[in-house]
């Protein structure tokens, strides 16, 4: 990290976290960030459900809701990056404050509710991407929506021809019931709903929650499989908060960072034996060393986004070079090669 970023991060600090996300974006608009772009080797260069990565580190959904950010984020180091969600209107999501730093924790809890300029603005930027790159959508459902399944397809169809994959999010814990679509009927709903609407034939990944049971697991691995789904993204935030010690830990909301990588790796080793789909791990990455754990415990790539919190813009490119070195360290000379040989220590 340079000593710029490091002042820019400290400063980003002191004001409200809300306000603080918002200006580095900005500063990513006005060429502040890195401006090289994202490093690949033999051993990085990998393909997930049929997309070829320069590496496998990519960007988490919320941190570009709105698809503001999209070429500066392009030169910051992420093999794959993932703009939304997204909704078929706008929405403003859920009244502030509604993001919280938990620095003790190196974590982060957020109730957005899906706050979003809506998916024909979206639909607009990503038509203005960068190009090459591998760059996705996550796919929301209105709040007030009579028909939220729908919603996801609506979507789909409305930002399908300018993005290279998508993701059905049923897990966000911040819009009321939205994580029933996680239930075995309703899911398989949804995903028929979602496929028939995907004209564009991208891959489409369903996100999930950490916090279901074996048997929900299982369920998931089922559907997901039946529907034609292209992989499983594990985890969204959790809900729990054991061992929590900073001030802020009783908000209500979706809790990311540092607590959340154990369970979601846990989630990640168990899904792992339950289907062949390909698997993005997500939760708590904040180093080389926890990717390639996510890695070895069946994951084919992970995302990051608290991490930047704590880690700066620059936190990706880190992550990706010592992964580089970690599967050199061990005689790999390919990613695929260490995918799930860690697995029975998290299953």
């Amino acid at each position: 990290m340079s000593a710029l970023e490091t002042l820019g991060l400290a400063a980003l600090r002191r004001i409200d976290p809300e306000r603080a996300h918002g200006l580095a974006i900005r500063a990513l608009q006005m060429g502040l960030g890195p401006r090289g772009g994202p490093f690949t080797s033999a051993r990085l260069a990998t393909t997930v459900a049929g997309l070829s990565l320069p590496n496998p580190v990519g960007l988490a959904a919320g941190f570009d809701k709105n698809a503001t950010a999209l070429h500066p984020l392009s030169r910051c180091g992420f093999g794959f990056i993932e703009v939304g969600a997204a909704t078929p209107r706008p929405q403003p999501g859920n009244p502030r404050p509604r993001l919280f730093r938990l620095t003790q924790d190196r974590a982060a809890i957020n109730r957005f509710g899906f706050n979003n300029d809506g998916a024909d603005a979206i639909a607009a930027r990503l038509a203005k991407r960068p190009k090459g790159g591998i760059i996705g959508l996550n796919l929301g459902a209105n709040k007030d929506s009579a028909d939220r399944a729908g919603d996801f397809a609506a979507v789909l169809a409305t930002c399908g021809a300018d993005v290279d994959f998508a993701t059905v999010n049923v897990s966000s814990p911040n819009t009321e019931r939205l994580r029933d679509l996680q239930g075995k009927a309703a899911l398989a709903e949804l995903l028929a709903g979602v496929m028939a609407a995907n004209l564009h034939r991208i891959p489409i990944f369903l996100k999930i929650a950490p916090d279901l049971s074996d048997s929900e697991l299982v369920d998931v691995a089922e559907v997901a499989t039946a529907a034609g789904i292209a992989g499983i993204i594990a985890t969204n935030t959790t809900l729990d908060r054991a061992g929590l010690k900073s001030a802020h830990r009783g908000e209500t909301g979706g809790l990311s960072g540092a607590p959340l990588f154990e369970k979601s790796t846990r989630v990640l080793g168990r899904l792992g034996a339950l289907t062949t789909l390909p698997l993005i791990g997500v939760g708590g990455v904040a180093s080389a060393e926890q990717a390639y754990q996510k890695i070895r415990a069946g994951a084919s790539a992970v995302q990051l986004y608290t991490g930047l919190v704590y880690g700066g813009i620059s936190l990706a490119d880190d992550i990706v070079r010592g992964l580089d070195r970690l599967l050199e360290r061990d005689g790999f000379t390919s990613l695929e090669q260490a995918v799930g040989t860690g697995r029975a220590d998290w299953a």
